[in-house]
């Protein structure tokens, strides 16, 4: 039974649906293990390692999205990268990308930044793109976003966006991403 114009969709009041909520989740928790074998957490700490990430960040982007990251999307900010006449990325932060294992590595650059030029300065970046306009509407922008993770033969949830504002927090959710990671916690724990 669908709900009619004007409906919430909020809770629904029918008699013992709060019982029948809490004997799902209950039966639901019950067939959930409550540990993970030693040799799957093992597999999940080297991936983890792998991608250059600490393993509570992998196992909660693992845990949420039941799927492995295949792609690191970063933005021209979490790169250090802010003007186009020195599209380098400094040593220390190449030197981490240089380690990641399995997994593309793909940036987003604002303008006046030429993607081309950033790529041909950084061979450690797998792809390079241009980044949705501070001025594009959420669909502009998830169209943009969708178009490059697909681009890549990706789709969103596979792939973790590391940033460095707001506006780039953003991506995660209009790309229907794994997760957002701030750079600053990306390269510590790949340092």
């Amino acid at each position: 039974m669908s709900a009619g114009i004007g409906h919430n969709q909020g809770p629904s009041l029918e008699i013992g649906h709060k019982w029948r909520a809490f004997q799902w989740q209950k039966a639901r928790e019950a067939a959930m293990p409550k540990t993970i074998p030693l040799m799957v957490v093992k597999m999940r700490v080297k991936r983890a390692r792998e991608l250059g990430l600490d393993y509570k960040a992998y196992a909660a982007i693992r845990q949420a999205t039941g799927r492995d990251i295949l792609a690191l999307l970063f933005s021209n900010s979490a790169l250090r990268v802010m003007h186009a006449d020195a599209p380098r990325i400094p040593v220390d932060r190449a030197n981490v990308l240089d380690c990641v294992q399995g997994a593309q590595k793909l940036a987003l650059v604002h303008r006046p930044i030429v993607p081309a030029e950033f790529e041909a300065a950084n061979p450690v970046m797998d792809h390079v793109g241009q980044a949705p306009k501070f001025t594009d509407s959420w669909t502009e922008m998830r169209n943009h976003l969708h178009h490059a993770v697909r681009q890549r033969k990706l789709v969103g949830d596979q792939v973790l966006i590391i940033g460095d504002t707001a506006f780039e927090r953003d991506w995660c959710a209009a790309s229907k991403a794994a997760g957002y990671l701030a750079s600053a916690r990306y390269f510590r724990a790949g340092a």
